[in-house]
């Protein structure tokens, strides 16, 4: 260190190393405020997408530098083992997983990240009057979660030196339920959508149709996971699988009408009734399952009600059309839905994190020195320690959809 007078204050210069170990110093500064900035994301209830975007790019960005190869060379970072993370997991409660790789904590916080954007969709959703923007917001997270979900699953998860255990988040049937999951109810934005500006029932009845196979694909990938940590979400899937069946066959009768096929079209709403009186049951046996996740009360809600009604009035119609006018018989077998949505299918939105902090240098790498924190690590007497959840707002909607995203 070289000491200048000139004229007054004393400049001091700092040696090319010194300036490397110090802007190593900032990163580590840089890279706990930003992961703490962003915890705090999670639970604040004025935060946005954009707002998240910006949290999530700074502490990602900076965390890449533990991650990536700095040093020319196609071997690991040597930063990526030296911090030991835990996360706990959506149904295993308080119970945490632990890995020492950076690439764990990148995945993980990612993750939360997606959840973030379900519970900010659902938030959205619970409005009262919900604008047709708000309603593109919701559609526009659901789809961006997914989208994190799928890269995650194919990219990140399996660079993992340690797999996930069975049932915990990063596991990769939990990963295929959160994603299908979330296509499936950002499609429940199109069919609202569609419903309300009165689209062709063909479409509708498409819509549901894929919409319902969404939730019975995510259902059967859970299948093979213990009763006690997924029953509850089981049912919950179910029931929305039965619900948008119910929808399908409701609007496919409607549209076998306008065909003239009214004895069909009576067998459609037959089976209509019956899926819906399917989910009706579902949803009692929801509230009393117990597992991990909030109760919602679909059967109370609007939207629920509202089908029943439908189901009910359009039955009534094609009955007394066909004693009045078709005089057809109802057929024993339920009419097949080969129902292809063409337009309206929700895709994941491509997901990437972003790139390398230009904090990171190979120069500055090369002055991070892990012996010290070893021998600290070694000398200090390890203790377990629980994972404290963190407490999320008690958000009362001002209007209950009856949905559960996360």
């Amino acid at each position: 260190v070289t000491h200048i007078r000139q004229n007054g204050p004393v400049v001091v210069e700092f040696s090319t190393d010194r300036l490397h170990i110090l802007h190593s110093l900032d990163i580590v500064h840089d890279l706990r405020t930003s992961r703490a900035r962003l915890l705090e994301m999670f639970t604040d209830t004025t935060c946005d997408p954009e707002i998240m975007k910006n949290a999530t790019d700074t502490y990602f960005s900076l965390l890449q530098g533990f991650i990536a190869s700095l040093d020319g060379t196609k071997q690991e970072n040597k930063l990526r083992f030296m911090q030991n993370f835990k996360w706990t997991d959506t149904l295993q409660g308080n119970t945490p997983s632990a890995q020492q790789d950076a690439i764990f904590e990148l995945v993980s916080m990612a993750f939360n990240v997606a959840i973030w954007h379900t519970k900010f969709a659902s938030r959205l959703a619970g409005k009262e009057n919900v604008t047709e923007e708000e309603a593109k917001d919701v559609h526009r997270s659901l789809k961006f979660a997914a989208g994190i979900f799928k890269h995650l699953k194919e990219v990140h998860i399996p660079r993992l030196i340690t797999p996930a255990e069975k049932g915990r988040d990063l596991e990769p049937r939990v990963m295929d339920t959160y994603m299908v999951q979330c296509k499936a109810e950002a499609q429940e934005v199109t069919i609202a959508r569609a419903i309300e500006l009165k689209h062709n029932a063909t479409l509708i009845a498409a819509l549901a149709f894929e919409t319902a196979n969404f939730y019975q694909k995510a259902d059967h990938t859970l299948n093979t996971l213990e009763p006690e940590c997924s029953s509850k979400w089981r049912k919950y899937l179910q029931l929305k699988q039965h619900f948008y069946m119910a929808y399908a066959y409701c609007y496919h009768g409607q549209t076998l009408l306008v065909s003239d096929k009214c004895g069909e079209s009576i067998r459609s709403l037959q089976e209509a009734e019956k899926c819906y009186s399917r989910a009706e049951a579902l949803c009692k046996e929801y509230r009393q399952t117990k597992g991990p996740g909030s109760t919602a009360k679909p059967s109370e809600q609007l939207f629920f009600t509202t089908l029943g009604g439908l189901i009910k009035n359009t039955l009534q119609k094609c009955e007394r059309e066909n004693g009045f006018i078709y005089f057809h018989k109802v057929p024993a077998e339920v009419p097949q839905l080969e129902l292809k949505a063409s337009y309206g299918l929700a895709e994941p939105i491509s997901f990437e994190f972003p790139a390398l902090s230009e904090q990171c240098t190979p120069e500055v790498y090369t002055t991070f020195d892990l012996t010290k924190g070893a021998k600290a690590e070694k000398a200090k007497p390890k203790q377990e320690e629980d994972v404290k959840p963190m407490k999320e707002p008690d958000l009362k909607p001002q209007k209950d959809t009856g949905c559960v995203i996360s």
